[in-house]
């Protein structure tokens, strides 16, 4: 059925990508692969759901105290609702334990301010509070796009890609919400971070009676990297070439023109991310340096089945398509002689990530001075001016750029003998462009991160159990700002990526949510955490970011369930095309095969 008849079809976005001759090039391929994927729902489960208190200040301002990702669209948003002027609201964010792109929209904000102002109206000036439960959570909040992906790749019998032919799909939910932008991003990821000369992409968001389905970190990477991953895998198997091996054949090289047209910016390290992981698992380079794997896997006749798997990618850093990326930050300097205190401003939210901890070390190093004494006044719209969102693996990049750029205006003025100082600064990043609406040739992002994984797993034969016992993570930081931070994201987003690859399984029916609770909605608890997990940082500088950091939050997500799903091909020898793997299901592919 239509869902809002007045649009008069369910598609409400279309991208399409036109490089060469994709026909002659999947009639003259020695091997065609042709597969469809089906990627799930994902809900975000932080552990603290949706909650928010509201006032009016001591002058005068609606002030809604929140979780959040952007304090300055929510302060737009509010005032846009209420038909306000912006300085007329007042946004405050505390440091919470997690958001993952579950809370980029709106959920009581909105309802919050509006509450503050009706009692104003009728002269009750009493603040109010919204605590969401778990189950108005799970249904009250976006989701991780489920994504269905047809693809045809050709290749031919040396193992060389010549073509990409793939549909995308996306469920977007009753509304739009972010589904432009992450269909934008799934579209420029879906052939990998390979050189392939002929490609057609056709990419679809449509409406649905499902829940809204927006921003989840990666942001429409894991789904492309899921399709991408496989096919080269399929590929590999088909002609009987290492998967590794068959990735160094085809990797993209610095200036080689993308799906798109047109080069990665300078600096790409995804052969450096793949030659980590790789030879950290045991794939060594044979007499005609090529990577094979080393070590047998398997016992045979034993019911527990091992497998080993492999999967790289690479996730933009940065708003994209011709959004004019900025970063705002403050620094005041106190004292005589010497610099006795540090006053750093920056919107920027902290969701868990550590990222005030970071703004704080950026600051301590752009200016020559302890970290003690920087004092932070962070993500509040009455005293900080616009960072942008924590999300896009951007915040230390852009963060960083504005601070380090803040740092130096700063030095300059207590040079000259001013005394407090005071200075702001707003980066502006390298432009990019959108899509060409015809052929989808543009130059989309300014900087990227590359991450590659290995998994080992074994697969219990008789009740289908897959358990991951080791995770190999390479993943190129730049500049490492806080290391031991950095293994916490890479640990978590693993766990995350396990859990959607295992045991996820977020189930509606007639727009209805049947899993609205922990206890019908599985994620992952200390029982079900890999055994082991290597993360390894590797630091090539970026070209572009600040003291050369990239991003890192999302590129763990990619590349782990296409890495699990080849090594539960590599144990049973079956394809698996959809997750999660759950027990069931890899059970009844183990007995219908």
């Amino acid at each position: 059925p239509i869902i809002h008849p007045d649009r008069g079809t369910n598609i409400f976005c279309h991208y399409k990508i036109r490089k060469g001759d994709i026909d002659s090039a999947l009639k003259n391929a020695d091997v065609v692969v042709e597969s469809v994927y089906k990627t799930p729902v994902q809900e975000h489960a932080f552990l603290q759901p949706e909650a928010g208190i509201s006032y009016y200040d001591n002058e005068g301002r609606i002030t809604v105290v929140v979780g959040g990702q952007w304090v300055h669209e929510d302060q737009e948003q509010i005032a846009h609702a209420l038909n306000l002027p912006l300085e007329a609201i007042r946004i405050i964010y505390p440091a919470i334990g997690g958001a993952f792109g579950g809370r980029e929209d709106m959920s009581v904000q909105i309802v919050l301010a509006l509450a503050s102002y009706r009692l104003k109206e009728r002269g009750i000036n009493r603040p109010i509070k919204i605590i969401w439960s778990r189950e108005e959570s799970m249904v009250g909040h976006h989701k991780r796009h489920p994504y269905i992906i047809k693809n045809r790749w050709g290749a031919t019998k040396e193992g060389i890609l010549t073509s990409a032919e793939i549909e995308i799909i996306a469920d977007g939910g009753a509304y739009i919400y972010t589904s432009p932008k992450v269909l934008g991003n799934a579209t420029i990821l879906c052939t990998g971070p390979y050189s392939i000369p002929n490609v057609k992409v056709d990419s679809y968001a449509v409406y649905t009676n499902n829940i809204p389905n927006g921003a989840f970190r990666g942001f429409g990477g894991p789904q492309a990297a899921f399709s991408a991953e496989m096919q080269m895998a399929k590929i590999a198997d088909k002609l009987g070439i290492d998967p590794v091996e068959l990735r160094m054949r085809n990797l993209i090289k610095e200036g080689e023109p993308t799906s798109l047209q047109s080069p990665l910016p300078a600096g790409i390290t995804i052969e450096q991310a793949v030659k980590t992981a790789a030879e950290k698992a045991g794939w060594i380079k044979n007499n005609k340096g090529q990577f094979e794997f080393s070590t047998e896997m398997q016992k045979k006749g034993s019911k527990i089945l091992k497998g080993i798997g492999f999967s790289c990618g690479y996730k933009n850093i940065g708003f994209s398509f011709g959004y004019q990326e900025n970063c705002w930050a403050s620094i005041e300097l106190y004292g005589e002689s010497t610099i006795e205190k540090v006053v750093l401003k920056h919107a920027g939210a902290e969701v868990g990530q550590g990222a005030h901890s970071a703004f704080i070390q950026m600051a301590a190093h752009g200016l020559n001075v302890s970290p003690e004494i920087v004092e932070l006044v962070a993500s509040d719209t009455s005293v900080t001016a616009n960072s942008g969102s924590v999300s896009a693996s951007r915040m230390t990049f852009m963060a960083g750029s504005a601070i380090k750029g803040a740092a130096e205006l700063a030095l300059e003025k207590w040079t000259n003998e001013e005394r407090p100082v005071i200075a702001e600064f707003k980066y502006l990043a390298p432009k990019t462009t959108p899509f060409d609406p015809e052929t989808g040739a543009c130059d989309p992002n300014f900087a990227y991160g590359y991450v590659a994984e290995v998994v080992e797993c074994t697969v219990d034969s008789e009740t289908g159990k897959v358990q991951i016992q080791n995770i190999i993570c390479a993943d190129d930081v730049g500049q490492a700002v806080n290391p031991q931070q950095i293994v916490g994201q890479i640990e978590g987003g693993l766990v995350q990526a396990a859990g959607y690859a295992l045991m996820e399984d977020f189930i509606q029916k007639d727009g209805l949510t049947l899993t609205d609770k922990l206890s019908t909605y599985l994620i992952p608890t200390a029982m079900d955490i890999p055994e082991k997990i290597d993360s390894i940082i590797m630091e090539y500088p970026d070209k572009v970011g600040p003291w050369g950091i990239r991003g890192v939050g999302e590129m763990p997500l990619l590349p782990l369930t296409p890495a699990l799903a080849c090594a539960v091909h590599n144990a049973t020898g079956i394809w698996f095309d959809e997750f999660p793997l759950t027990a069931e299901r890899v059970y009844w592919g183990l007995h219908n095969r």
